[in-house]
């Protein structure tokens, strides 16, 4: 009984996808702000390209192309049209995809699979009553991207909301923190210690008043590796 259940356990662990293992399938750049370059294995994924095209010109051309909401430092319809290639595939709620010539439609709760690739469309709003303009519910998205087992998410622009802290298993985490248009350092950190990613990248961390402050989150989050990236 004791050696089944120590190969039960040993099983369980050997099937959580180490820090190293994660790196291993997704690799990430960072170019500006929140736009970023994924590859997983022989997809490339750009996430939110704004800015100039030769920003991407040492990589290869996407097989995908993600997009949280509307804003234009998330959307740059004209910046799309040249880096996208034929077969490159666009995905974005309904209101991006409707200032696109093509694309599919993502609506919050959506699941789809390309290229081997799982993807899950997350709520992105706000909710202090001062920022509900910015990212009303329902509009924009955040995404939880899914291979071999390893799980990403991508907050979008968001506040920490209930659907970010109910997240279950990520293994990096990407989380927004600016003002006045997403959350304080406070919330974000307050969310990451609620769902417990192994790896969290703050990024779109720059707002009217300048940067956030990563030194504080960084003290406030107890229970992922906080990984700081060059975004500016």
């Amino acid at each position: 009984m004791k050696s089944a259940l120590y190969l039960f356990l040993l099983a369980t662990l050997v099937a959580i996808p180490s820090p190293s293992q994660s790196a291993d399938v997704f690799k990430y750049t960072p170019i500006t702000h929140a736009t970023f370059v994924l590859q997983a294995g022989a997809t490339t994924i750009y996430v939110d390209p704004v800015g100039d095209a030769a920003a991407f010109s040492g990589f290869p051309p996407p097989d995908l192309i993600l997009i949280t909401h509307i804003h234009k430092d998330h959307l740059a319809p004209e910046l799309i049209g040249a880096l996208r290639r034929e077969g490159t595939a666009l995905i974005g709620p309904a209101t991006v995809i409707e200032q696109l010539p093509a694309g599919a439609v993502m609506n919050n709760g959506d699941n789809l699979e390309i290229a081997g690739l799982k993807i899950e469309a997350i709520p992105a709003y706000n909710t202090t009553p001062e920022r509900l303009n910015f990212h009303p519910q329902g509009r924009d998205n955040g995404y939880v991207l899914e291979k071999e087992g390893v799980r990403l998410y991508i907050s979008g622009d968001t506040e920490d909301i209930p659907e970010m802290r109910a997240l279950k298993n990520i293994d990096i985490a990407f989380v927004c923190m600016n003002l006045p248009f997403t959350m304080t350092v406070e919330q974000a950190a307050s969310a990451v210690n609620a769902f417990k990613p192994k790896t969290v990248i703050p990024y779109h961390y720059r707002g009217k008043e300048g940067m956030s402050d990563l030194d504080t989150f960084a003290q406030l989050v107890s229970t992922a590796a906080v990984e700081r990236l060059k975004w500016y």
